[in-house]
């Protein structure tokens, strides 16, 4: 796939890992209004990429991230859609995290023909285990 990081995951491949690999993380990197409001996958890290108010890039992400996990772990990265943990899986890996990967679809998935989240791809959508705050 040509990517900056070791590869990318369905939602339902990465829960497995979650199950299977006891040191392997679920990293949530979207603001913390999204884990409020819209909820978050059960037993995930939460680690904004971009702050809230404002998208501005968290100057501490990839230090908030080796306080979590080490260099060894499987680091699986969440957002909405699959952008953001795009970008964070591609930030680890290039600080040597080599087992590195993006959760595509992400939390809510793609918007469907009503412009409405969570009922095309993603965690909730697969149905996996997830909270609302």
């Amino acid at each position: 796939m040509n990517l900056p990081y070791a590869g990318a995951l369905l939602p339902a491949e990465a829960y497995e890992l979650l199950q299977g690999v006891p040191d392997a993380k679920l990293i949530d990197v979207r603001t913390r209004a999204e884990w409020d409001f819209v909820g978050k996958a059960t037993g995930s890290i939460p680690i904004e990429w971009q702050t809230y108010p404002g998208a501005q890039p968290n100057p501490g992400f990839l230090e908030q991230l080796k306080t979590h996990a080490g260099k060894d772990a499987i680091v699986m990265f969440l957002c909405r859609s699959g952008a953001r943990s795009h970008a964070a899986a591609a930030a680890a890996s290039q600080i040597g995290y080599a087992h590195s990967y993006n959760v595509l679809e992400g939390f809510e998935g793609d918007k469907n023909a009503q412009g409405h989240r969570a009922s095309v791809g993603g965690w909730k959508f697969a149905g996996l285990p997830w909270v609302q705050s």
